[in-house]
């Protein structure tokens, strides 16, 4: 503490001194932002150097292509679950926005009173968001058309994901539709289909074996169609939590080849080779990425959305806004809201990442990619928040116009009876 000191002139000129040195210490322990003639770009280049490590990818990119950060930029690590963005980016192109992705049950045999005589034949679309309260919707549809009973199994024709996983003998959606799922999803179908409290619906099962036709075919009667929820939200719930079911997301993009050689046609020719995909959703270890490339990506996605009125916010998480990886993450008073991006962690490879956009009023978007490598997590996630809160300090970013779909996700998707 500094206090008043009163007699001789000496006493004011030590005082005077001490209070030029401790200012001066002040200002050189401030952040950079307080130097506020600096240039921007040269301003964030040091930024990147003392937050995430000379050693790390880094690139940062305005609207108009001015390039605000380039470090190792052109450096091609393993990204982790950023691979989720070019597979999002083939899969939008195949089919678009609005695709559903179709489940279809029919009847093997007649239909006698209340009793399938036969087995329930399940045609899998490939539809990887078939979920539990997915299976009691439909249970609940085939009640409703007076089904109560099957005399035979539940028989899988074609791909179908239950619960994230295979289910190629239809086991565990049998066991679903039978009644045996957690309380709390019919507590999610009901509040969608406003269904008074009763129990879970089940259908019964007696798993008697089906006698074949004269040619060894069964005759299949449709009963009705499930249609997913819309491709991009289904991308979107996956995207927010990084859900690795993205593999088969890939599959349906006609596998993680065809995905990336769709990636490496938008990125200019001097790029693709920095742009590697033994998978689609970030396991495998010969993923390889560099930041620049992550970029032009988030770029291409961006594109392909705004075809279809839509921008990054519809199919990435908002930070400190959407629930999943970036709730948590960036989510101060002046923060939350003003990041939209992707997260990408597997230690085992030494690998996380953060990629994204800011929007600016004096920039327009500005796009990131941090692709940290040889960095344990904890401390490479830190590191990240840390040079995304220097971008915000330094420009002048908004909050996102975004409002998140609070629904559950089964209120998204679609019954088709049929006659």
């Amino acid at each position: 503490m500094i206090g008043v000191m009163h007699g001789n002139p000496p006493g004011r000129k030590r005082l005077l001194h001490c209070l030029h040195v401790c200012v001066g210490v002040a200002l050189w322990s401030l952040p950079l932002v307080a130097h506020a003639g600096a240039d921007d770009a040269q301003w964030l280049a040091a930024s990147a150097r003392r937050l995430l490590g000379a050693d790390q990818g880094v690139y940062v990119e305005a609207a108009d292509g001015t390039v605000l950060v380039a470090q190792s930029a052109s450096v091609a690590v393993h990204p982790a679950s950023v691979s989720k963005v070019p597979t999002t980016l083939a899969l939008l192109h195949r089919y678009g926005c609005d695709h559903r992705f179709v489940t279809a049950f029919a009847a093997s045999g007649p239909i006698v009173r209340d009793t399938l005589d036969g087995d329930l034949l399940v045609t899998g679309g490939g539809d990887p968001f078939f979920v539990d309260e997915n299976a009691l919707l439909v249970t609940h549809a085939l009640l409703d058309a007076g089904i109560r009973q099957v005399t035979g199994r539940v028989r899988i024709q074609g791909n179908l994901y239950f619960d994230w996983d295979n289910d190629p003998d239809g086991g565990r959606l049998e066991q679903a539709m039978g009644g045996h799922v957690p309380a709390a999803a019919w507590d999610s179908v009901r509040s969608v289909i406003a269904s008074p409290a009763s129990p879970v619906p089940a259908l019964r099962f007696d798993g008697q074996a089906v006698a074949a036709t004269g040619d060894g075919s069964q005759v299949a009667r449709v009963l009705l169609k499930h249609h997913s929820q819309p491709l991009l939200t289904m991308a979107k719930a996956l995207n927010d939590y990084s859900n690795n079911i993205f593999k088969s997301f890939a599959e349906a993009a006609g596998g993680a080849g065809s995905v990336e050689a769709y990636a490496r046609s938008v990125l200019p020719a001097a790029m693709r080779a920095e742009l590697t995909l033994g998978d689609g959703a970030g396991t495998d270890p010969a993923n390889r990425m560099s930041p620049r490339v992550a970029v032009r990506l988030l770029r291409a996605l961006e594109q392909e959305l705004g075809t279809a009125g839509h921008s990054l916010v519809d199919i990435l998480p908002v930070a400190g806004v959407d629930e999943g990886t970036l709730q948590k993450r960036i989510d101060g008073e002046n923060e939350a809201g003003h990041v939209v991006g992707k997260t990408g962690t597997f230690g085992d490879y030494g690998a996380s990442a953060l990629i994204g956009a800011l929007s600016t009023a004096d920039r327009g978007t500005v796009y990131f990619a941090i692709l940290n490598h040889g960095v344990p997590v904890p401390a490479a996630r830190h590191r990240q928040d840390s040079f995304v809160r220097a971008l915000l300090s330094r420009l002048p970013t908004r909050r996102w116009p975004y409002t998140p779909d609070v629904r559950p996700a089964i209120a998204r998707a679609v019954i088709e009876p049929l006659p």
